[in-house]
């Protein structure tokens, strides 16, 4: 279907353009919105005697996006989530959620102007685009944390996520020797080679095995 633009649209044209696109495309955003004409002769006509208007009105609200895009790129915005251990959450955060995160906090957007290409499942930092006017987008940075405090550890460059550093391993092993050996003294020898803290009257002793063979 060919259809006359009445803004610019990303990858299809500017205002006033005449463009071919997908007939769904057209009649379920394109027409509804008011982004775009049919073109023909009778449409063709009524777009040169609003021309005027239409490119006074667009630069009033490209002014305007701009105006809330000085306020609002790089800013951080924090979103509540539960999440397990790993990170995972337990569901996501998308397209609206984003939405009614930005509005709360004095910010009027749209869905549609959130640049979402999949919902968010994992805690971070989410770096992402606003499209506040087809010639204005700006960066926002979504801060998915399991409280506010753990949003401000993120912030400041922290992994909130659990590592397992071995430490328990160790301890597990050492308690496990203990139940193995009656002799207080050769569990204790045992643990220590297992945690690689053995001391230096063992090594005494060695040596003093060795000279008398």
């Amino acid at each position: 279907m060919k259809v006359i633009l009445l803004e610019r649209i990303k990858r299809l044209g500017q205002m006033g353009d005449e463009v071919t696109v997908k007939p769904g495309y057209a009649r379920n955003y394109l027409l509804p919105v008011g982004k775009a004409l049919r073109a023909n002769k009778a449409n063709r006509a009524l777009f040169e005697t609003q021309r005027v208007q239409l490119e006074a009105r667009n630069l009033e609200a490209k002014n305007e996006a701009e105006a809330v895009a000085e306020k609002i790129d790089g800013k951080n915005f924090v979103a509540i989530r539960q999440a397990g251990d790993t990170g995972q959450l337990y569901g996501s955060v998308a397209t609206r959620d984003i939405t009614d995160v930005i509005t709360e906090n004095g910010y009027s957007i749209a869905r549609n102007q959130v640049m979402l290409d999949r919902p968010i499942k994992l805690l971070g930092l989410h770096e992402l685009r606003l499209s506040l006017h087809p010639e204005v987008e700006v960066t926002v940075i979504i801060n998915v944390a399991r409280t506010e405090e753990e949003a401000m550890r993120q912030e400041r460059g922290e992994d909130v996520t659990s590592v397992d550093d071995g430490g328990d391993d160790e301890e597990e092993e050492a308690i496990a020797a203990e139940d193995i050996f009656d002799d207080g003294e050769a569990a204790e020898q045992a643990a220590a080679e297992l945690t690689g803290e053995t001391g230096d009257d063992d090594e005494t002793a060695s040596e003093e095995e060795v000279n008398e063979k």
